[in-house]
């Protein structure tokens, strides 16, 4: 994970994600999952080119499972953009990187 990535836990969800000033890309994911794999170089690259300017934040289900069942996380990765501690969008599954940054900057 780069330095411009927050491992987030259930514990600082609400401080890092809910009340953030920028829009938070939270990706749901665990260690065992081969998509998670493929798109996390991208959301790397994501997180330094847009750093000030939108936080991603990786949540690892299976360490933390308050937080994507309060979300109804089913499958993963499960990409959400949250802006003033809403949902603004969601995607479900891996995404190549033209698409994945697409989306992101349709929804921030």
């Amino acid at each position: 994970m780069s330095e411009n990535i927050i491992k987030g836990t259930d514990s600082m969800f609400e401080e890092e994600v809910l009340k953030s000033e920028i829009p938070v890309l939270v990706d749901f994911w665990a260690e065992w999952c081969g998509p998670c794999k493929q798109i996390a170089p991208v959301l790397d690259a994501l997180a330094g080119e847009k750093a000030g300017k939108l936080k991603v934040v990786k949540l690892n289900i299976d360490h933390n499972p308050n937080t994507p069942g309060r979300y109804g996380v089913r499958g993963i990765p499960t990409l959400m953009l949250f802006k003033g501690g809403q949902i603004a969008a969601t995607k479900i599954g891996a995404l190549p990187r033209t698409k994945l940054y697409e989306w992101v900057e349709e929804n921030i």
